[in-house]
């Protein structure tokens, strides 16, 4: 497979990454430092593209920053066990379940809000008078 040099701007469209957020995995050292041209400008290869790809599904499906960081450590040794990544999977799933249960919550007491207005005033709105001190 031959490299292809692209833009940071490319890269962002290939990847769906803006480019601000591309510049803080660098800084962060989630993205490799890219080479630069002989005019100062960042040019990404396919490993690039790849690794940035990864790191936006995972950031997609709810993985904090320090955990994509523990999977791109495991992605670089292919012959370990694939358990420790099975554990974050599930430890994310646990934290969406967690989640839904905070948004259920949420739209129970929401709920119970919006079933207390009776129309008419704002000085006499049931949801106003629920939500003062």
């Amino acid at each position: 497979m031959t490299s292809v040099d692209h833009t940071i701007g490319t890269l962002g469209k290939l990847t769906g990454v803006n480019i601000e957020t591309i510049r803080y995995y660098e800084r962060i050292g989630l993205l490799p430092e890219p080479a630069r041209t002989s005019g100062n400008y960042r040019v990404y290869g396919d490993t690039h593209v790849r690794r940035l790809t990864f790191i936006r599904k995972a950031r997609d499906l709810g993985f904090p920053i320090e955990t994509v960081r523990r999977m791109l450590a495991l992605s670089d040794q292919p012959d370990r066990p694939c358990a420790e990544v099975d554990a974050l999977v599930v430890e994310q799933m646990r934290e969406v379940e967690r989640k839904l249960a905070d948004l259920e919550r949420l739209r129970t007491e929401l709920d119970r809000l919006a079933r207390q207005c009776r129309g008419g005033l704002v000085s006499d709105c049931r949801i106003i008078e629920a939500l003062s001190p």
